[in-house]
């Protein structure tokens, strides 16, 4: 079969299974994304070379993927990908898969970093054991090891820690962290429990659980049937992680030391009012003007 007519087929497929109620966005470029995953071309060579015979393997291959994503199967776990941050990323059904709205998270430490820790971003530190009073980070609830891989990539000049409860989301991470060269130090923990109780770090970062069950209703049901519940949902009002972090980053934090959360939609004012005794609080918008992050600041 030639590449347009797997294209085209693959295409009704996913039409038809959404007109009967399928979750699937971005039906075009999920059918391409496959094809190239199973052709071994990018877009240019698809349309260019239209008549290109698949193999009989390449053929059957594309209809199994086609029928996953026909039932509803996130491209990214077929496809065992997702960018982020401008890196390809390995993911699982262990892990949340990255969003955009999360890079928000990355860009605000690095502003933060450049205007205290301007040093961080030197890279004559790379493959080096790094001591005394290099810039120390830790990401918290790493899943896929997204944004510690990003933050260890950008401040080569800098120690990158990060945790999850989940042994099998840091096999990911660190296999995210060989691929695409960041040095980043994983270890299993139930938030920061784990972690010595001692102020040593400068920042901590994280994208933690915060759906509440009280909303799952409103998630969506590609999200819920697919991505990690671990990752996703934090009691009835999604604050229970949230609750517990922000205690234990304290005691972790260096005076001065800043603490990046991404939040919900709804959530900054009660994160805010979780802040008490927290310097400089402010709230980010992402670029739909959502309120994505909130940064507070340890006492100097």
């Amino acid at each position: 079969m030639q590449l347009r007519q797997a294209l085209h087929d693959g295409l009704a497929r996913l039409e038809a299974a959404r007109l009967v109620g399928v979750d699937i966005d971005a039906v075009r470029l999920s059918a391409e994304v496959l094809l190239f995953h199973v052709a071994h071309c990018d877009r240019a060579h698809l349309y260019a070379h239209p008549e290109r015979e698949l193999t009989t393997d390449e053929h059957q291959q594309y209809e199994a993927l086609i029928a996953r994503r026909a039932a509803g199967e996130p491209l990214q776990y077929i496809t065992g990908h997702q960018e982020f941050w401008r890196m390809d990323f390995c993911v699982t059904p262990a892990v949340l898969i990255p969003r955009p709205e999360t890079e928000h998270l990355v860009e605000q430490t690095l502003v933060l970093a450049r205007k205290f820790h301007p040093e961080a971003f030197a890279d004559g530190a790379r493959g080096k054991k790094l001591q005394g009073d290099a810039l120390r980070l830790i990401d918290v609830g790493t899943g896929s090891g997204a944004i510690a891989v990003a933050l260890a990539c950008e401040l080569p000049g800098a120690e990158v820690a990060a945790v999850d409860l989940s042994p099998e989301a840091l096999d990911v991470a660190r296999q995210n962290a060989q691929r695409l060269g960041a040095r980043v130090q994983f270890t299993v923990s139930d938030v920061l429990e784990a972690v010595p109780e001692e102020p040593t770090f400068d920042f901590v970062v994280s994208n933690p659980p915060y759906v509440g069950l009280d909303e799952a209703d409103k998630v969506q049901q590609v999200v819920l049937q697919n991505e990690p519940h671990l990752a996703l949902f934090a009691g009835a009002e999604g604050l229970a992680v949230i609750r517990r972090l922000i205690p234990q980053s304290h005691a972790r934090l260096k005076p001065g030391g800043w603490l990046l959360m991404e939040i919900g939609w709804s959530q900054s004012e009660a994160v805010k009012a979780l802040l008490v005794g927290w310097h400089n609080i402010h709230v980010i918008n992402d670029l739909a003007g959502v309120p994505r992050i909130v940064a507070a600041r340890k006492t100097l």
